[in-house]
């Protein structure tokens, strides 16, 4: 149906598009769920906020099952490189993540205040440490991953799990966490009323700003003491996916070079450095839905700034940058993603489409009216 070369920029997109879809929604509930104990002042409270979000969480992790579920199919050697290398970080995500559902049926199972406390904690750490792993991810891929390929294209993955707790990853993490509460409060200011609305509006105040400072450090950072990735060779975009069939070397500023060549793409990064500032001038005047419009476009921003400054590389060798993924060489056969991508046509839209009807169904305030009318059916 497409040309390979086609193929394989239509799936940098999908997995992209993804990776946005689950930080926006997602991001959404697991900022909840790290507010929690934090604008939740008692059981009530924290019942309507864990209610905000108990028709959509299940769904918003969706997003995240398909987006590793294409990785999978479509960069299958990116997708074993990248969870072997980051073994330990991805089970303590998904030990992490175990306790929302968990956390989520259980909580209000038992009328005693420190069976609900220790859940609701439970919950605060399933939605906090994800966010945190994911951003500790990211840093480390912009630094280049230490592993190098075998003439069988077998990944040898030589760091540590000490090793990714550098600086400017843990710097990267701290981020992602910050843009998730920001979604999380954003969210909070749509749905809830009075009190938590208001709590929900100050942090949202705190974290936007905070956000923005540590994207511009980050970036500053990225230009000017971390090395990008170039490709050195002649690539046949079109070619068999072997990455040793080409050469790359790390250079001071690469990852700004895409920026320089399609001067277009400035507008992510100003994208991703704005829109957390019109989230914080949205809800100053009280528009909430505004203000998580903003916040979920600033998800957007960012996002897109990590994919374009990287581009076509996707997952970077520290040890041998040769042996480096990128776009062009990373991918399934072209008969594999040609039924991915009509599969694609014909699903993704269907999910948007279900997904968008469960928010417009669910439109709409809750209080403690809503928790009184179904005290024993909601959360």
């Amino acid at each position: 149906m497409f040309d390979y070369e086609t193929l394989k920029l239509i799936w940098w997109v999908l997995i992209s598009v993804l990776l946005i879809g689950f930080v926006i929604t997602d991001g959404f509930d697991m900022g909840v769920g790290t507010l929690l104990p934090v604008i939740g002042k008692d059981d009530d409270e924290r019942r309507i906020m864990i209610n905000s979000i108990a028709p959509h969480w299940e769904g918003n992790q969706v997003w995240l099952v398909l987006a590793a579920g294409a990785i999978f199919a479509a960069w299958p050697a990116v997708y074993a490189t990248a969870f072997s290398g980051f073994y330990v970080a991805m089970m303590l995500t998904l030990f992490a993540l175990f306790f929302r559902p968990v956390g989520f049926d259980y909580r209000s199972k038992i009328a005693d205040p420190r069976w609900r406390t220790s859940w609701d904690w439970a919950i605060f750490t399933g939605s906090t440490v994800p966010p945190i792993i994911f951003g500790v991810a990211f840093g480390n891929i912009l630094q280049g991953v230490p592993f190098i390929l075998d003439e069988f294209l077998r990944a040898d993955y030589q760091g540590s799990f000490l090793d990714l707790l550098n600086p400017f990853a843990l710097l990267v993490g701290v981020f992602s966490l910050c843009l998730f509460v920001l979604q999380g409060s954003t969210w909070l200011q749509m749905k809830m009323e009075d009190e938590i609305r208001a709590r929900a509006r100050l942090v949202t105040l705190i974290v936007a700003p905070v956000a923005v400072l540590l994207f511009a450090l980050a970036g500053l950072w990225l230009a000017n003491g971390i090395d990008g990735y170039v490709i050195t060779s002649a690539l046949d975009t079109s070619g068999p996916s072997n990455p040793l069939l080409k050469t790359a070397e790390l250079q001071p500023g690469a990852w700004l070079a895409n920026y320089e060549l399609h001067p277009v793409t400035m507008l992510a990064p100003v994208v991703g450095l704005l829109f957390p500032l019109f989230a914080l001038l949205a809800s100053i005047f009280n528009r909430s839905a505004l203000a998580f419009v903003s916040s979920s476009i600033a998800q957007f921003g960012v996002l897109l700034t990590c994919g374009i400054s990287m581009f076509p590389f996707i997952l970077p060798s520290s040890i041998n940058p040769s042996h480096s993924f990128t776009v062009w060489d990373a991918t399934s056969s072209e008969v594999t993603l040609n039924i991915m991508t009509i599969t694609a046509m014909i699903f993704l839209p269907l999910i948007l489409l279900y997904t968008s009807w469960g928010y417009f169904k669910m439109f709409g305030r809750i209080g403690k009216t809503y928790l009184a009318k179904y005290k024993h059916s909601a959360y």
